[in-house]
């Protein structure tokens, strides 16, 4: 009998995603492992959500997220969609809650396929995105990359959604934007201790924001959930938006709406790719003939 875990390997518009099934085990999917399966192109992935059994009363599971670096993240909600259409297709269950280490999370699967995310409260206070000095004002931050004179990109609002968010507000085609080069460098800008994702984003509309994303961990990625819903909550609070939008990222269209009691819901598509069995130590892993998780 194999004894390794199972994971599905899915992806939410392009957010390359892993969703190991850790319930039963005592053991956790250690670092090495999640850097081997990042470097494997066939079980490449952004992000890995590995499923637990549930730490706290009236919750269904804790989640545990590892970057493709095999560090930590606290958040990604295209990952738990990727996890609430796995479990919803194996239980028949539709409704979930989650519980992570930036706290409780619900989500549902609809009938026609897509899934809402409760991605909780957005928190603005420098202490808590977190930066490393003060500002009263975390709409615009000082902070800008290219020629004092003329930089490239500046002056971003900055959120917590369970990580660290910096949004460059741009005119004009942000593809025009030379996001591998500057990604990296405003990642670990010593103004977010904990790094940061970057995301340059244009608003198309009083409603539609497009934005592309370097996620801290994992670099270039085809949608992140948390950065779109900073995105949102950041586009609302500096007026540029109201609080219903659509956020186009490279992979495609989410539905963030900042809702009255101060929660982000995300609602979009999660995709299945093809199921296997891998040890959480090493990483090597093979597929399963049948894609069942």
């Amino acid at each position: 009998m194999d004894e390794r875990p199972p994971f599905a390997k899915m992806n939410g518009l392009g957010n390359e995603i892993i969703v190991a099934d850790m319930r039963g085990r005592a053991d956790r999917v250690a670092p090495a492992a999640a850097r081997a399966l990042a470097a494997d192109p066939a079980t490449r992935f952004d992000q890995i959500m590995a499923v637990h059994d549930a730490k706290t009363p009236g919750t269904a599971n804790f989640v545990e997220i590892l970057n493709a670096d095999g560090s930590s993240a606290q958040a990604c909600g295209n990952g738990m969609r990727c996890v609430v259409q796995a479990l919803a297709a194996e239980t028949g269950i539709r409704r979930f809650t989650f519980e992570t280490v930036a706290g409780i999370l619900n989500a549902e699967e609809h009938p026609d396929g897509s899934i809402s995310v409760d991605m909780g409260r957005p928190r603005f206070d420098w202490r808590e995105i977190p930066l490393a000095e003060e500002f009263r004002d975390t709409r615009m931050i000082e902070l800008q990359i290219g020629p004092i004179d003329a930089p490239v990109l500046h002056s971003p609002s900055v959120a917590s959604m369970g990580n660290p968010h910096a949004i460059f507000w741009v005119d004009e085609d942000v593809w025009r934007y030379d996001l591998e080069r500057f990604g990296p460098l405003l990642e670990n800008h010593p103004i977010f201790p904990e790094r940061a994702n970057i995301t340059i984003a244009r608003v198309t509309a009083p409603d539609a924001i497009t934005i592309r994303t370097w996620e801290r961990g994992a670099g270039l990625t085809r949608a992140c959930g948390s950065a779109a819903c900073a995105t949102a909550v950041s586009a609302a609070r500096t007026r540029r938006t109201g609080r219903v939008v659509t956020v186009t990222v490279p992979g495609g269209p989410l539905a963030i709406a900042w809702r009255d009691d101060d929660h982000v819901i995300m609602t979009g598509p999660a995709e299945w790719e093809f199921s296997g069995r891998f040890d959480p130590a090493t990483g090597a892993w093979s597929r399963d003939v049948e894609d069942v998780i």
